[in-house]
C-alpha cells in the first residue's frame, strides 16, 4: 500500500520527546497501571501510553511534515515539535484516533513554523475555484502513479508541486490512508471540499508525470 511505499521516513530524527524531566523517561510499562478509576496518569503511565499509541506513527508525522514543508531539516523541526505537543497533550487522547489526533497536531505545528518564519496566514495556498468541481474516484490516486511511473523520487517531486491545499488532501487521504471524515476533521473543510480538492489533486499529480492529459 501506499502508505508503507511513498511517505519520508526519518534519517534518525526527529527523537521521540523525553519524559518525567530530570528524573528521566520510565518507558514501556502498563498504561494507567494503578488500575484506579479516574486516577491522574503518572508521568510512567503517560510514556506507556505515547509508546504504545504514538510511536507507531512517528514516521506518517514526519512524512506529513516533510510534504508540507517542502524542506527536510524543518520537517524534523515541525514533527519535533509535534512530538512534544502530542505528549503533553496525552491525557486527551482516545486510543482509537491516535493517527488522525497527531496529523493534526503536525498539520498545526506546521502552520506555527509557517507564520514564524514566513509570515504566512493559516489558509494556505488560493486556488479554491475547482473545488466546483464533481469529485472523480476514477482519478490517478498516488499509488497508481507509482505503479505506472516506476519512479517514487520523482513522484515525491510531483506531489512537493501540487499546491498547499490539494497536496494535503493526497498526503492525508492517499498516502497515510486516513478516511475521507478523519481527512475533514483534521483540515476543517467539508467532506464534499476534500473530495473535490483530491480529485484535483490526483489529476495535477497525473499532468504533472505526464501520465494524464491536462483540460483543455
Amino acid at each position: 500500500m501506499t502508505g508503507r511505499i511513498l511517505p519520508f521516513r526519518r534519517a534518525g530524527r526527529p527523537q521521540p520527546p523525553a519524559a518525567g524531566g530530570a528524573a528521566g523517561v520510565v518507558r514501556l510499562g502498563p498504561a494507567n497501571a494503578t488500575g484506579r478509576a479516574g486516577a491522574t496518569p503518572s508521568p510512567a503511565d503517560l510514556a506507556a501510553r505515547f509508546d504504545e499509541l504514538v510511536l507507531p506513527h512517528l514516521d506518517g508525522a514526519y512524512s506529513l511534515a516533510r510534504y508540507l514543508a517542502r524542506n527536510a531539516e524543518a520537517a524534523e523541526d515541525i514533527a519535533q515539535e509535534a512530538l512534544l505537543k502530542a505528549f503533553r497533550r496525552m491525557e486527551t487522547l482516545r486510543a482509537e484516533d491516535a493517527k488522525p489526533w497527531l496529523m493534526a497536531i503536525v498539520r498545526n505545528a506546521y502552520f506555527d513554523w509557517r507564520r514564524q518564519t514566513q509570515g504566512d496566514p493559516i489558509t494556505g495556498d488560493a486556488a479554491e475555484a475547482v473545488l466546483a468541481e464533481t469529485p472523480d474516484e476514477a482519478q490517478l490516486t498516488a499509488e497508481d502513479a507509482l505503479i505506472r511511473s516506476g519512479d517514487a523520487a520523482a513522484l515525491r517531486a510531483a506531489i512537493e508541486t501540487i499546491p498547499e491545499p490539494f497536496r494535503e488532501a493526497l498526503v492525508l487521504r492517499d498516502l497515510e490512508e486516513l478516511s475521507y471524515r478523519q481527512v475533514s476533521e483534521i483540515t476543517g473543510a467539508p467532506m464534499g471540499t476534500v473530495m473535490s480538492r483530491l480529485a484535483r489533486a490526483r489529476r495535477m499529480l497525473g499532468e504533472r508525470l505526464g501520465l494524464m492529459e491536462a483540460p483543455a
